[in-house]
């Protein structure tokens, strides 16, 4: 038997570290097939390897799925553990009695591997079982598994469960063994977790010992090796790969801080520098064909390591919004698409063009393939999954090996808009209205103060006011939304009057201010998007701009983290951090209502994707609503690091939604659920798609007619106690002061103001329906059913 366990395991093994080699090269090869990347990967190497170590061996983002990053990383570590027996299994295979040279009889290696073992086999086993919890043939698009291997999950969970059983075959055997020849190692101090197994084998002889050990290790070498085999021979097959390029994966991530690839967009790069306006009459032809992905090895080499480290887990899957809502993309099925593809075209891409003589014709069709395409023309990813995403940032945010799908999905839609023109009709009318009114609504810029109009204090307008921003605080960002939107308005308006009433010192740009560009650049136009950043980056150095205040979330991501790229350093906060500061500086003070007799309200809140996921703020406007008095907040099911998009990112806010279940109607609902009476925001965007989702529900009788969507800073304004003097607005009770009677007038007109698309009429100040449809002959907008406003034909 020690004859045949030696050769067959000899054999077996010679044959997977030929085939495992060969694999790697592969690999390797395909890798370096994509371009630079965008930026170095290497800076900071000492936070790289701490942040490569602690989210490997600490399981940091495995563990936002508790219990199953808890049993992942058993398996984790009994899959290095696992390694070092199947090593001493060769040993044995030789000398039945041997063990690991050096640690082989240290205690703490034996207490370490029984207690691993028992371990792996607990965590392998559950997650068995939650995998047949989660099969697609019982829960269709809702498993996070849809689409998954599962022959390869399975394949690679029944090695796991059969080396962990070898192994633990083999300690037993090995007491029993060791009784025999010394038995004061065969104790419970050598073998704490599996002397009990010992005991079974304790009436075979020494020979029978030996040559079942022989043959237990040999089975356990020929399953291991198989496995290398099998992964060697599908070098795609990420469920089993990932356990060696997630090393590499997570090390060269965009941020060496440890930061997920959230927040900026990194620029197009032409021979490894950024994108420049002022030389592009210098670029040569085949230059214009890099802006952008149009193929896949046009992907950086970190682009196909990241498609390589794919685990087919799911998670990004399971809170995608528009996989959740029935729409063709899927972030695991996207990265799936393009490593088969990547992998399938290599041969054609690595053989060069004097090497593809006899390339085999599925390689050479494969080659042909468009990137993106429908069926009709056999592409890699259908235009529908392309132009679905929301930028949201759930899948970056949830997956554990950190791989960087929104960076891929807007390379792809840079090609397709400023190659291909190859893009959604309705991002026509916003790149033409950002080019020509710098805004996406294409409305006048002289209409951008009209939201301060009848505020009862000055606003204070760089260029007419004040000189430049040395003069205030703070530059008040009001944005497009805030400028135009209606309910955005009275966003921009609450706040304006929270700062003021705090004795805060701000100006606004008016019309010398214009969009950051964060719907173009989301949308693929990157041309447009550095047009806008560069002439709002010469406005900000010429008004000495250093601290700006955004009720925009998308406006406060794209100034906070890509304007540094314009030669432009700023402090900016989002309005409910400012305000949260005020609050907790004592300038603003929310009271509750004197009339005891006021019911409370119960307010529920919604994280806007680029302030919460993409920025990590979630405790500001949080803490806001804790100190309304009279209101309890009440979280949806997903909420903060797992909130669900509204809908309205990654410029999806100007296009059709005609695929599946509409994502503002999918939100709302969970928020209608939690019986609040408020739906609070902290973004302009998410203000339109919820109050649109509201609107929708109530007309259908699912929601209550006095639910309304509110942004924290209204929320907060209806209970301020403001300083100005407003006497008279309201008849005092017993035990109200005219301040109080003022507040309470100016809470009860906040709250009142109807909400819905085209209530503005009905508000007595938003001018006459004459005075509102001059403006909006003025603006060439029209307003559609669902009250977003379009530039007109």
């Amino acid at each position: 038997m020690q004859v045949v366990a030696i050769v067959v395991s000899l054999a077996i093994t010679a044959v997977a570290v030929a085939l495992a080699a060969k694999a790697i090269t592969q690999m390797v090869h395909v890798v370096r097939m994509g371009g630079p990347t965008r930026g170095t990967r290497t800076d900071n190497q000492g936070a790289r390897w701490k942040n490569m170590l602690v989210e490997t061996i600490g399981h940091t983002r495995m563990l936002q799925w508790h219990w199953i990053g808890i049993m992942h990383w058993f398996v984790f570590a009994g899959f290095i553990l696992l390694s070092t027996m199947v090593a001493a299994a060769y040993f044995q295979i030789f000398d039945a009695h041997a063990v690991l040279p050096i640690i082989g009889h240290w205690v703490v290696y034996q207490w370490v591997a029984d207690l691993l073992s028992w371990l792996t086999l607990i965590g392998i086993l559950y997650l068995i079982v939650v995998r047949q919890r989660n099969k697609p043939n019982q829960l269709g698009r809702k498993s996070r598994f849809f689409g998954s291997t599962f022959w390869q999950a399975y394949f690679v969970e029944a090695v796991i469960l059969a080396v962990v059983v070898c192994g633990f075959l083999l300690r037993g055997l090995e007491y029993a063994l060791f009784s025999l020849d010394d038995p004061a190692e065969a104790t419970f101090v050598h073998f704490p977790g599996t002397f009990w197994l010992g005991e079974i084998f304790s009436g075979m002889s020494a020979s029978a010992l030996e040559t079942t050990i022989y043959a237990v290790a040999m089975v356990k070498i020929v399953i291991s090796m198989t496995w290398l085999i099998t992964i060697s021979l599908n070098i795609t097959m990420g469920v089993a790969w990932h356990r060696f390029t997630a090393w590499f994966n997570i090390w060269f991530k965009r941020d060496s801080s440890g930061r997920t690839a959230l927040g900026a967009l990194q620029p197009i790069y032409i021979k490894g520098e950024p994108l420049d306006l002022e030389k592009m009459e210098d670029l040569e032809e085949e230059d214009f064909s890099k802006l952008g992905v149009g193929a896949v090895e046009d992907f950086s080499w970190k682009g196909i390591l990241d498609f390589t480290t794919c685990t087919e887990c799911g998670r990004c899957q399971s809170q995608c919004p528009a996989w959740n809502t029935d729409k063709p993309l899927s972030p695991k099925l996207l990265v799936m698409g393009l490593r088969e593809h990547a992998y399938a075209k290599s041969p054609y891409v690595l053989a060069g063009e004097d090497g593809r003589e006899g390339l085999s014709e599925d390689v050479v069709k494969e080659s042909e393939r468009p990137l993106i395409g429908d069926e009709s023309v056999y592409g890699v990813i259908d235009p529908d999954v392309l132009w679905s995403c929301t930028n949201c940032g759930a899948c970056v945010q949830q997956c554990p090996v950190d791989i960087e799908h929104v960076d891929h999905i807007v390379d792809m839609r840079r090609y397709q808009v400023l190659v291909e023109s190859n893009f959604p009709t309705e991002l026509n009318n916003i790149f033409k209205g950002l080019e020509r009114k710098g805004n996406p609504w294409g409305m006048s810029p002289k209409n951008r103060m009209d939201w301060a109009r009848d505020l009862d204090f000055e606003v204070k307008q760089v260029g007419v006011d004040i000189e430049d921003l040395d003069e205030v605080d703070w530059l008040f960002w009001v944005g497009c939304a805030g400028a135009y939107e209606d309910r955005a308005k009275k966003t921009t308006q609450a706040v304006a009057e929270l700062l003021d009433t705090a004795g805060v010192s701000f100006a606004v740009l008016g019309d010398g201010e214009t969009c950051t560009g964060d719907p173009a650049r989301r949308a693929g136009n990157e041309i447009v998007f550095a047009q806008l950043a560069m002439q709002n980056a010469e406005v900000f150095k010429e008004t000495k701009v250093k601290k700006v205040v955004s009720t925009c979330a998308h406006c406060f991501n794209t100034l906070k983290n890509e304007y540094a790229d314009f030669g432009v350093e700023l402090e900016v906060v989002h309005h409910t951090q400012l305000l949260n500061r005020l609050v907790r500086e004592g300038r603003l003070t929310p009271v509750a209502p004197s009339d005891s007799s006021v019911a409370g309200k119960t307010i529920t809140y919604h994280d806007p994707c680029f302030l919460g996921r993409h920025n990590q703020v979630y405790e500001a406007p949080r803490e806001l609503l804790d100190v309304i008095p009279n209101a309890e907040l009440k979280e949806m099911p997903r909420n903060s690091e797992r909130s669900f998009c509204c809908g309205a990112g990654g410029a999806r806010m100007w296009m059709e939604e005609t695929l599946g279940e509409r994502i503002n109607l999918n939100r709302t609902q969970e928020a209608i659920d939690t019986g609040a009476d408020q739906i609070a925001v902290g973004c302009p965007f998410c203000r339109v798609m919820l109050a649109d989702g509201l609107t929708a529900k109530q007309a259908d009788g699912a929601a209550r007619e006095e639910v309304e969507v509110l942004d924290v800073a209204q929320l907060l304004l209806a209970g301020v106690k403001r300083k100005a003097d407003t006497a008279g607005a309201t008849e005092p009770g017993p035990d109200m002061t005219a301040a109080d009677a003022g507040m309470a007038a100016t809470a009860t007109a906040v709250l009142e103001r109807p909400e819905g698309p085209g209530a503005e009429l009905d508000d007595p100040e938003a001018g006459t329906p004459a005075e509102n449809a001059e403006i909006a002959e003025e603006s060439e907008v029209h307003v559609d059913d669902e009250g977003h406003g379009h530039p007109k034909a």
